[in-house]
């Protein structure tokens, strides 16, 4: 069964930075597209960033282009999501997921989720 770990959530102040780490195992030998989304309690989930398969070409979401980015390291099978300038807004649940066959931006596009890790920034 293939298995996603998100880590790296926290407090942090707005302004400041945090890297999240997402951990794939399980029966695949590789990763397909990866993508992170985010929910706010009582939100519906949105699309933070997504990478391709050879991690040649990359997607944000609006409210996050220009201050996150997306990377992987398929050796280690690891999705790395570095937020920097981070906002109140930005607050929420962030999961990893991997994607179907091709890279998209709605939930429905993905096969595999992990668990989640917050993500606080305070004012």
């Amino acid at each position: 069964q293939v298995q996603l770990v998100e880590t790296g959530g926290g407090v942090v102040e707005a302004g400041g930075s945090l890297r999240l780490s997402c951990v794939v195992s399980g029966r695949k030998a590789t990763m397909y597209a990866m993508g992170w989304f985010r929910q706010p309690p009582g939100k519906e989930r949105e699309f933070v960033a997504g990478i391709t398969w050879a991690g040649e070409r990359t997607l944000y979401g609006d409210s996050v282009k220009g201050r996150f980015t997306i990377s992987r390291d398929d050796p280690k099978k690891t999705v790395y999501l570095q937020m920097d300038n981070l906002k109140p807004e930005d607050t929420a649940t962030y999961y990893c997921a991997e994607a179907k066959w091709d890279l998209g931006t709605n939930p429905d596009d993905f096969d595999y989720w992990g668990q989640g890790t917050q993500v606080t920034v305070s004012l």
